[in-house]
């Protein structure tokens, strides 16, 4: 009887076996890859859909948003960067969702087996076994729980990591998870839920993020603060069980509790916003130069002050950093939805009569001309320039006055006097020059009439404008983002511009008598103000070392606001700004002028 024998393989069948294999598992390979690539050409990856782009947000310099625009879904998306979020929510995330995330290319084929197996024995899911990849696949193109449609997710994932980094895959998710009712990617659910920006989370408030996701509407903590309670803390068993965090940490982060609250939607310079969005309309995330604080706080009060001025009547607020003209606050209105005050009419851009306040550019080119000095005198009496008769706003004439007195009483006599020799024409152009483009109706030239509000101004031109008396005469162009170019533009020279703003400075407050305590503390502010013919417009326009400050108070219809003027209306809301602002600075000493400037002797009869 024969015998099956059993010989040694022989090196060459040991090859050709290996080789065998190493064909099978290359020709699965590009099979594997022939089909993505076909399906990748075939089925180009969504992201994103033309409908899926991310809101709108416009933010304060330090992040917070001012007022976001939903996309065309209606979606709240604040689009923000992996280094702009909390490191503890980047850790909960990837340790709770996918640990597995830096290394597999999309699935993750242990996990999907479990899953499967699970599936099989338990005849419902019990784990998704989905990767952040497949999570992201399937909120970019949603697809049915069927298998096909999970064949589908899968192509996807790989399809994703084919085109993106795993920075940009998990910057997707950071942006386009769903948290809640419209509200989409981490940063919009932590302002809406929290009330802090995304990058300041606590890793109570990171474990509560994390798990929001995998039930929106379950986890809100708004809503079910409880459940939303236990769902996070089962992020934090697992950040322990990992060892990723200490039992001490992870049982003082338990302790915290979970607020129900939902906060709407930012609306602060809500005026200032739509123009930024429309200033950057290709831009998703606008970051301004604006000071949250100081908008809260003096949007705020502008709305409590609007409820005691008569019916109609709005309020504009612009502060303007000296330092480089940035703006820091902007109040376009009293209050966007207040439709009976025209709350959405932006009053900062708005064209109206300037009343005095171009008095102090006139003295201050009168000053650089030589023409006179500070305590020049003038005449304060019934002239005529060309037929043009002025009157003061007291209907009565002081006869001889100085150049100090004619500009701190806003006396319109002396202020013509002087235009008349400097001439309409070179002050308007040197106005221009200087960035204040004053406006006239069509065909019309410069008069007498524009020392007096005989041409149109906007806030923003103003407070820039004035600026130059903080900054050796030098004004410019406003900056609204931190990447705007600034232009300094020449207005005045620093010699003028500290001389008009010692004679600014000096003059009380109104309602305060002339005296030591007075003046010490009204030179720390040099103010003037303006109100247009037939009460339209009232104006006050405030300069600190640090700050511009300008005011505007009037109804946007134009209509008449009888008995409300710059120094009673308009004065009292802006030595409330200047003093919250906590300028604290000592009165100019009379050795800070520049050398240009010289202190002597006059006559008090002639000058």
């Amino acid at each position: 009887m024969g015998r099956n024998s059993q010989l040694p393989a022989q090196p060459s069948d040991l090859r050709g076996a290996i080789w065998s294999r190493a064909a099978r598992f290359g020709a699965m390979m590009a099979t594997l890859c022939v089909a993505l690539l076909a399906f990748d050409i075939a089925s180009p990856l969504p992201v994103p859909a033309a409908d899926r782009l991310p809101s709108v947000v416009v933010t304060a310099a330090d992040g917070t948003p001012l007022r976001a625009f939903a996309d065309a879904q209606g979606v709240w998306r604040y689009p923000v960067r992996l280094e702009e979020v909390s490191p503890y929510y980047v850790e909960t995330l990837l340790t709770y969702e996918d640990r597995w995330f830096y290394y597999h290319p999309g699935v993750n084929p242990a996990a999907l087996l479990r899953a499967a197996w699970q599936w099989l024995r338990y005849g419902k899911i019990i784990s998704g076994g989905s990767t952040l990849t497949m999570q992201m696949a399937r909120i970019l193109d949603p697809h049915d729980r069927s298998p096909w449609g999970k064949v589908k997710q899968v192509a996807r994932a790989l399809q994703m990591e084919w085109h993106y980094s795993k920075k940009e895959i998990l910057e997707l998710y950071l942006n386009y998870a769903p948290f809640g009712g419209p509200v989409e990617g981490v940063q919009a659910a932590s302002f809406a839920y929290l009330g802090k920006n995304a990058k300041k989370l606590s890793r109570a408030e990171a474990a509560l993020l994390t798990v929001l996701p995998q039930a929106p509407s379950l986890y809100r903590p708004d809503r079910h603060p409880e459940l939303a309670r236990t769902a996070r803390d089962k992020v934090l068993d697992r950040m322990m069980r990992t060892g990723k965090w200490p039992a001490a940490t992870v049982h003082d982060a338990k302790l915290e509790s979970v607020q129900r609250r939902y906060w709407a939607q930012p609306r602060l310079a809500p005026l200032f916003a739509e123009r930024m969005r429309a200033r950057y309309p290709h831009t998703r995330r606008i970051m301004t130069t604006i000071d949250a604080n100081m908008q809260w706080r003096f949007e705020h009060r502008l709305r409590d002050l609007a409820h005691s001025l008569p019916e109609h009547t709005s309020l504009a607020l612009m502060v303007v950093d000296n330092r480089d003209l940035a703006i820091k606050t902007y109040v376009g209105s009293a209050d966007l939805l207040d439709a009976d005050r025209f709350g959405f009419v932006d009053m900062v851009t708005a064209v109206r009569s300037p009343g005095s306040t171009l008095k102090p550019f006139l003295y201050a080119l009168a000053l650089d001309d030589g023409l006179i000095h500070s305590e020049s005198l003038l005449s304060d009496a019934p002239q005529s320039f060309a037929g043009y008769e002025p009157g003061n706003f007291s209907d009565s004439f002081s006869g001889p006055v100085g150049v100090r007195e004619a500009l701190q009483r806003s006396l319109n006599v002396p202020a013509v006097e002087v235009l008349d020799h400097l001439g309409a024409n070179r002050f308007f152009a040197v106005l221009r020059n200087g960035g204040l483009k004053l406006t006239l109706p069509a065909g019309a030239k410069p008069t007498h009439a524009v020392i007096l509000g005989g041409a149109g101004a906007t806030l923003e031109n103003l407070v820039a404008a004035y600026s130059a008396l903080a900054r050796n005469g030098q004004s410019g162009t406003l900056k609204f983002t931190p990447s705007d170019t600034q232009h300094q533009l020449h207005m005045m020279s620093a010699g003028a511009a500290w001389i008009v703003r010692d004679i600014l400075a000096s003059a009380p407050r109104p309602g305060m008598l002339m005296s030591p305590h007075s003046f010490a503390r009204g030179r720390q502010v040099a103010w003037k103000t303006g109100t247009s013919y037939g009460f339209r417009d009232a104006w006050a326009i405030g300069v600190t070392d640090r700050y511009t400050i300008g005011v505007w108070v009037g109804r946007p219809d134009g209509t008449p606001l009888p008995g409300h003027y710059g120094a009673v209306t308009a004065a009292p809301i802006l030595f409330d700004i200047v003093d919250s602002l906590a300028i604290g600075a000592q009165p100019r000493g009379a050795d800070q002028h520049p050398h240009t400037v010289k202190q002597q002797q006059i006559c008090c009869l002639w000058g």
